[in-house]
This record gives structure tokens, C-alpha cells and sequence, in this order.
């Protein structure tokens, strides 16, 4: 007999992901700053937090927590990620991102796939294949004496000049391309980073809480419908593409994963209005009867990850443009979108010059397509220009910056009602 297909119109999938990501309602304005339980509370929701470099604003894993909670703790990740018992630890799942530790156990087949493709493509350190290279047991054998350590202090450890040798990595030291394939194929991990942002490698039996090491590792079909059903959750309601995109796990066998799960209740299929299948819904998913939450999004939000779906759902056709030309650029250089109510409604490039104090606005638009058109019941320009100035007050006191300017130079059609609204924009 054929599940039943839910039917849903697109104002109500919308309205649905934005519950399960937790972005349907407005954040607390009172009450005692949050902190760990607050991040945890986020991991628990999105599964993961993608980690990147990039501090223009602030760092990527960072923000998806203000979204969610507005101004945070951020000694908070601190904690959880560099004391024991260790609440987060850091490896390869939808690119780089801290993860529970019993999710760190689960990603083990990820781990060997990642092995496995580096001896396909005959990845090499020094002219010997990276995994049986000298360099690599050498640097195996300080982490397992010495860590947690950085790439720094291990190429001291090992001597030498630690040479660039150009044949794989990027520029990267003897130590960093060795430290940085034991982390790909899961054996290392982190013990938190330190103030310069570099990782401290740690053998994971040494990081992981002994309650999680106690229980034997998941077999490969378990630890997978585990992940898919944690990112079935964190979406509400997804494509195949959407949940292998979560973990960036292979197609098929996160099919496989997502057919057992339907066959036993835990995922529903659904149709939606404008979004081709199969799709599904995690079945203790909901639609509230509406969203009326208010979020800047960072470029590595679990919710506008899978462009096609941000596409589909919201009418956001959006890119990061860091990677472009600055002449090429349409939006400008750290972009976020700006979410009001269920919908994204503008899209403004931000910086924070920390040394003035100023969150300074480079660009501001209006989110283009139909999801943020007046006249398909989204919010006017001057309603967005209210709102995204009251978010970007907000944002800069988190920062711990004085002043909110779109300066002369900053362009786009939102930029001249948020001038007007900046001076007396309510946080």
C-alpha cells in the first residue's frame, strides 16, 4: 500500500522549514544573555555548525546561533569545544563543522569514504602516496605524544624548513598538509582552536567523552539513517539532494537510508506547490499558522545551504560572491540575506570595522523574484528598511560595535530608506 503524500502549498513549506530550523518566531529581547545551553540547544536543531575563516563579519559557525538567539555568549563555543567534557568537536561533514561527538562516531563511513577517494586520485606528499608517506606517521606520532597541537607546533617538532612541495595542498607546510589528511579520513579531530583560529589536533579516543567511547561505533546503515533523519529534521521538509547535501554523503546510499526511514514512519513523502519530488517531511514536523520571525542569515546557514531549495522556497536565487571579481559582483562581497516573517526580503553586504567601531553597510537590496514582491504580500521597502535597520542594531551591539552606517559609498535600492532609518532604529 502507498504512503500517503501530504500536499502542500508553498507559503506552508516555507512556513514549516522555517520551524524546524527554528527561525519562525521572534528571539527573546530580555533575559540573561544566552550561552551553552542556548548553542546547544542550535546543534541539537541543525546538527552541525559549518566553520569557515572568513571574519568579515563574523566567523561563519558564529552566526547561525545569533540568528536563532540573538546576541550570545560566544565564550560559550569556547567551552564546549575546548574543555572537557567536550560538548562539540570539529570534522569533515558538510565541509568543516562541529558536530556532537557521538555524531563524530556516526561520520566514520564518511571518514573511509574520504580515504578511500584520496587513494583514487593518488594523492601524494613528497612524490610517496599522502597516506603512507613518512611525514604523515611522523606527524601521527607527535599528535599521539604531544597533542593537542597546531600545525604550527608541529612543524617545529619536526625540524627543517617545512618546504612547500607544491605536488598537494595549497601552500601549506609539511605539517599542515599531513595534520590536515589525518583530519580528513577521521583521525584527528580537534580540541578546540586557539585565539588565532588554528586548530588544536587531537587523536579523538583523547577528546571524545568516555560515555561516547564506551558505546561501540554504529554499523554503516544505522549511523546513516541516523544522519538523515537529523538532517530531515533540521530542514522539516527536503529533497533527496537536500538531505545528502546536509552531510555531503553520497546519493544513492542516503536513498537507501531515507527509503528504510519512510518505511518506518519516520519520514513522510510530500508534495509541494512548485517544488518538483520526491520530496519528504520529518513526521513530527509542523506549520504554524504563520512566521513572523526577523534574522539576518549567514552565507553557511543550514537554511539557504542547498541553493536550489532556497530557490524553490523562497524565490532567492543567491550565490556567495567572495569567490567573484569585485566587477562581477551583483550583490556585493559578504552578503546576507535577511529574513522577515517567512520570507527573505532583502540582501545586504556587511562588514565590521572593528578598529571605528562601525558595522558598516556596503550594499543593502531589495531580495529580487516574486517570494519578496509587494504585490505577492511581501513587505513593502519601507517596512524592510525599518526592519533591517532595527536587525542591524541589534547585530552591531552583539559585535560589541558603536554605530550602524551606510556610508556614501554604499549602493543598492534599500540603502537610502536605511539611512533614513538608522539614526533612530530601535534595537
Amino acid at each position: 500500500m502507498a504512503a500517503d503524500v501530504d500536499h502542500l502549498t508553498r507559503s506552508q513549506a516555507r512556513r514549516l522549514a522555517l520551524r524546524a530550523s527554528g527561525l519562525d518566531r521572534p528571539r527573546p529581547v530580555r533575559g540573561a544573555v544566552p550561552g551553552g545551553r542556548a548553542l546547544q540547544q542550535v546543534v541539537g536543531r541543525l546538527g552541525l555548525l559549518q566553520v569557515d575563516s572568513v571574519n568579515v563579519l563574523a566567523r561563519a559557525h558564529l552566526v547561525p546561533v545569533y540568528s536563532r538567539t540573538g546576541p550570545w555568549d560566544v565564550s560559550a563555543l569556547d567551552r564546549a569545544t575546548s574543555r572537557a567534557p567536550r560538548r562539540l568537536v570539529e570534522t569533515w561533514a558538510h565541509e568543516a563543522s562541529l558536530v556532537p561527538p557521538t555524531t563524530f562516531r556516526d561520520l566514520a563511513f564518511k571518514h573511509a569514504a574520504n580515504r578511500a577517494r584520496v587513494e583514487r586520485r593518488g594523492d601524494t606528499l613528497h612524490g610517496v602516496p599522502v597516506g603512507r608517506s613518512p611525514e604523515v606517521a611522523a606527524v601521527r606520532r607527535i599528535v599521539d605524544e604531544v597533542g593537542p597541537v597546531t600545525a604550527r607546533q608541529v612543524q617545529d617538532l619536526l625540524g627543517g624548513d617545512g618546504r612547500r612541495s607544491g605536488d598537494w595542498g595549497w601552500s601549506w607546510t609539511d605539517a599542515k598538509r599531513a595534520l590536515e589528511h589525518l583530519f580528513l579520513v577521521g583521525e584527528l579531530t580537534t580540541a578546540g582552536r586557539n585565539a588565532q583560529f588554528e586548530r588544536r589536533y587531537a587523536l579523538p579516543d583523547r577528546v571524545l567523552p568516555p560515555e561516547v567511547l564506551a558505546v561501540p561505533p554504529p554499523d554503516q546503515a544505522t549511523a546513516r539513517r541516523r544522519l538523515v533523519e537529523v538532517a530531515a529534521r533540521a530542514h522539516g521538509v527536503a529533497s533527496l539532494r537536500c538531505l545528502a547535501d546536509h552531510w555531503r554523503t553520497a546519493t544513492a546510499a542516503t536513498a537507501t537510508a531515507v527509503a528504510e526511514l519512510v518505511e518506518e514512519g519516520v519520514l513522510v513523502p510530500v508534495q509541494v506547490e512548485g517544488w518538483r519530488g520526491p520530496l519528504y517531511r520529518h513526521r513530527d514536523a509542523t506549520v504554524p499558522r504563520r512566521a513572523h520571525g526577523r534574522a539576518l542569515l549567514s552565507p553557511f546557514d543550514p537554511l539557504v545551504w542547498e541553493r536550489t531549495r532556497t530557490e524553490t522556497l523562497f524565490g532567492l536565487r543567491y550565490r556567495l560572491e567572495i569567490y567573484v571579481p569585485a566587477a562581477a559582483r551583483v550583490w556585493g562581497y559578504y552578503v546576507l540575506p535577511f529574513l522577515l516573517g517567512e520570507r527573505l526580503v532583502a540582501l545586504v553586504d556587511l562588514k565590521a570595522d572593528r578598529r571605528r567601531g562601525v558595522l558598516q553597510v556596503a550594499a543593502a537590496h531589495r531580495a529580487p523574484g516574486p517570494a519578496a514582491d509587494p504585490a505577492a504580500g511581501a513587505p513593502g521597502d519601507a517596512e524592510v528598511a525599518h526592519e533591517l535597520a532595527r536587525e542591524l542594531r541589534t547585530a552591531a551591539r552583539w559585535l560589541g560595535l558603536a554605530d550602524v552606517a551606510a556610508g556614501p559609498e554604499a549602493v543598492g535600492d534599500l540603502v537610502a530608506g536605511l539611512r533614513h532609518e538608522l539614526p533612530g532604529a530601535e534595537a
